[in-house]
């Protein structure tokens, strides 16, 4: 009987030990990012390091909401998101822990960091304009503002106000200018719409191809992904529309940027595991896979655009702290509403 017992303990600890081992070898992701680039990377540093990436992909929100109803129970390691105003609202909720780590702190450029680090920018792009190359003259362009000029009257092209990618820009116009210019600016931009809004940045691109406007704003990889593209149609589309960053003068803010980002789960049962996946994504290496698959920015200084990216020149870009995109988001929100933007 006592060899019955001892041969069971030593077997639940064998046991044990081998499912730390495994637990010990894995990394687990809840992701916002759908990109292709996204399952290289992981194959890679599944190559260089023997640990299994898992991913479980959902919108933001209900990742947030699945790690709130989890708690301490979540397997989650790492939480992606596709906007900086959802990384903030994880960390509001107390949701993520410090990501500490003197080689991703050497990885990023020091004005793309979290000033409380609680998430990591691995990308970044730039919401930008571009416009018809046979209707629009680049001189006539200059910011955000410029585009409620009544010149612009059933010329611009843009996606829906449910998009996380308007409410990161109308969040912040909202910082940097307040709630009521920003009410003025949506209200005007409404007005000079050439259709409701519909469709992804993709869509907008192609219907200034289709000569349905003029100008629209999109995010910068859109346009290296239709330029890039083996198919017709969107190559095409992308080779009719110039690209041009807004709010570049001296005394202005700046194109405004948006970064996908990475956070630390605050139970994450594989930190080290963890934050080794993020040293990863943020060294030279994988940087230069994102800008030449996804056509993202990078956000190691030591990483240039690619050819199609950097072929638009450099830019200023918005220095605002990241998270005021999450901050000023229910806002955004009620000023959409408020001045009609479908």
């Amino acid at each position: 009987m006592k060899k019955t017992i001892i041969f069971c303990l030593t077997t639940l600890i064998l046991s044990s030990c081998a499912d730390q081992a495994k637990k010990s070898n894995e990394v687990n992701l809840y992701s916002q990012r759908h990109y292709t680039v996204d399952e290289k990377q992981y194959e890679a540093f599944e190559l260089e390091t023997g640990i299994k990436v898992n991913v479980i992909k959902a919108n933001a929100d209900e990742l947030i909401e699945r790690l709130k109803n989890e708690g301490e129970n979540s397997p989650a390691d790492l939480f992606v998101s596709v906007d900086a105003g959802k990384l903030q609202k994880a960390g509001r909720l107390n949701l993520l822990q410090p990501l500490e780590s003197s080689v991703i702190n050497s990885n990023i450029s020091e004005d793309l960091k979290d000033l409380n680090n609680l998430w990591v920018p691995i990308t970044y792009r730039a919401r930008i304009m571009v416009y018809s190359k046979d209707r629009v003259k680049v001189e006539e362009l200059s910011t955000y503002s410029a585009l409620t000029d009544a010149k612009w009257k059933n010329r611009v092209l843009v996606r829906s106000s449910s998009n996380a990618y308007n409410q990161a820009l109308l969040s912040s116009i909202v910082a940097n200018k307040g709630a009521d210019y920003a009410l003025s600016w949506a209200t005007s931009l409404v007005n000079n719409f050439s259709r409701d809004p519909k469709g992804n940045d993709r869509d907008q691109v192609k219907a200034i191809a289709a000569g349905q406007g003029d100008i629209a704003i999109v995010n910068s990889y859109y346009i290296g992904l239709l330029l890039s593209s083996e198919k017709e149609e969107e190559l095409k589309a992308g080779q009719s529309v110039g690209v041009f960053f807004p709010n570049q003068g001296e005394n202005q803010s700046g194109s405004h940027i948006n970064i996908s980002g990475i956070g630390l789960a605050k139970n994450a049962p594989n930190k080290e595991n963890a934050i080794k996946l993020v040293e990863f994504l943020t060294s030279e290496s994988a940087q230069k896979r994102y800008v030449n698959t996804s056509y993202e920015y990078s956000v190691n200084p030591l990483v240039k655009p690619s050819a199609i990216v950097g072929s638009w020149g450099e830019f200023k870009r918005d220095s605002l702290d990241l998270n005021q995109l999450g901050v000023h988001r229910n806002t955004a929100i009620k000023i959409f509403d408020k001045s009609a933007w479908k």
